[in-house]
């Protein structure tokens, strides 16, 4: 891994372009640690839903917030209005970068990303800086796919990325995750024995999902007795579903903690033996690093429908198991959850196979990937062919047979 560092004083900083979600701003975070880390200056530059950052990495360091607004999956007026907007906020980049003077900017995708990008892109060729991209899916998302034109590298988080423009300058790095959660690398996965208490994780994304408040308890209260009385759940539930949730769980005897957000994820993960969830780019890199099988229901509203793409990437290797939305029913999970706890075999195997695709050192490999660029050459020491096919047909009722 490359070790060499800069002068801060000699080169301007590396802008960081993320915001929304935590699947953003997560890895955003974790590459701006190294960089600083290794001397480089960061600013961040961001969408009033992220809001300025009060603590982590970019608390200290100079932040923008631009006007921006996502346009997929809009009306037609809608769209118009966002585009506008995006626009303005690629102006508002370039006459702060014009000053700044970035010599990179960093985009990890979404449309908080396409401001700071487009607006380097607007800049005179001579003090142009270099413009690299972190795709965290398996699919190219809109944003990246729109600025790919532009970039003078893109980094990826998966070896088969759908989308990638050909003769695009590609570098395999992995998702960065929480520092957190990279503690738990090597850990290891102990399956619950037949007298164990069975330890179920729940999550749905930034806010929770209500599919799972609606089917997951009311599956759990199918279980056979002696399998029920063994579990114990920790969900992320919507303020709003919370007391529904809270008395089907106390109505079926099953122990559970709820909540609207946790922030002790990592030592949530290190206790679960099943995960349950959506399979955003984020959540399926620390299910990866934190070697946890899981059932993934991916979001079925998702621009690109990258999410089932990424959960592909588990299965393949058998370490989840996929479950459309419309096939997520209390029966069909009973049934699954019943499997798995009767023959926890399965999910040890799920667990080792989960942690076989784990890249932990993600954030430096991106680092690296990021002086790379710096310095010109075209592809870090972690390239690696990434393909642009599209994912094959999902298996919508997993079985033992088919998944591990």
């Amino acid at each position: 891994m490359m070790t060499t560092t800069p002068h801060a004083s000699s080169s301007g900083p590396i802008v960081i372009a993320a915001g929304g979600t935590g699947g953003h701003f997560f890895p955003a975070e974790a590459l701006a640690d190294i960089l600083v880390g290794r001397g480089y200056r960061v600013a961040l530059m961001t969408d009033a839903r992220a809001g300025k950052r009060t603590s982590g990495v970019f608390a200290t360091a100079e932040q923008f917030i631009l006007a921006g607004a996502g346009v997929a999956g809009r009306g037609p007026v809608r769209a118009v209005k966002g585009g506008l907007a995006l626009l303005r906020g690629a102006r508002e980049a370039r006459s702060i970068m014009a000053k700044l003077r970035p010599a990179a900017v960093v985009g990890f995708g979404g449309y908080p990303s396409v401001p700071p990008l487009l607006g380097a892109r607007l800049l005179p060729k001579a003090a142009r800086p270099k413009i690299i991209l972190h795709e965290g899916n398996a699919v190219l998302g809109k944003a990246n796919a729109f600025l790919a034109r532009f970039a003078d590298g893109i980094a990826t988080s998966f070896t088969s990325v759908k989308g990638l423009p050909s003769g695009s300058n590609v570098t395999l790095t992995g998702m960065p995750v929480r520092p957190t959660i990279t503690a738990l690398t090597g850990e290891g996965y102990v399956a619950p024995s037949s007298n164990d208490t069975i330890r179920l994780l729940v999550w749905g994304g930034s806010l929770g999902a209500r599919v799972f408040s609606d089917i997951v308890p009311g599956a759990l209260a199918m279980l056979p007795l002696p399998l029920r009385e063994r579990v114990t759940v920790t969900q992320q539930v919507r303020a709003e579903d919370m007391e529904r949730v809270r008395t089907a769980y106390e109505a079926a005897g099953i122990a559970a903690e709820l909540a609207p957000f946790f922030s002790n994820v990592a030592e949530l993960m290190r206790q679960a033996h099943l995960v349950i969830g959506r399979a955003g780019g984020s959540s399926v890199a620390e299910l990866e690093v934190a070697g946890r099988p899981s059932i993934l229901v991916p979001l079925p509203v998702a621009a690109s429908d990258e999410q089932t793409a990424n959960a592909m990437a588990l299965q393949g290797v058998g370490a989840a198991w996929i479950v459309r939305q419309p096939d997520f029913t209390e029966d069909a999970l009973s049934a699954l959850l019943a499997m798995m706890f009767t023959d926890t075999g399965i999910l040890t195997a799920a667990a080792s196979a989960a942690a076989s695709l784990a890249r932990p050192d993600a954030a430096a490999r991106l680092a690296d990937m990021v002086e790379a660029t710096l310095r010109g050459q075209t592809g870090g020491s972690y390239s690696s062919p990434v393909s642009a096919t599209p994912a094959s047909p999902l298996n919508t009722a997993p079985t033992v047979e088919s998944k591990l």
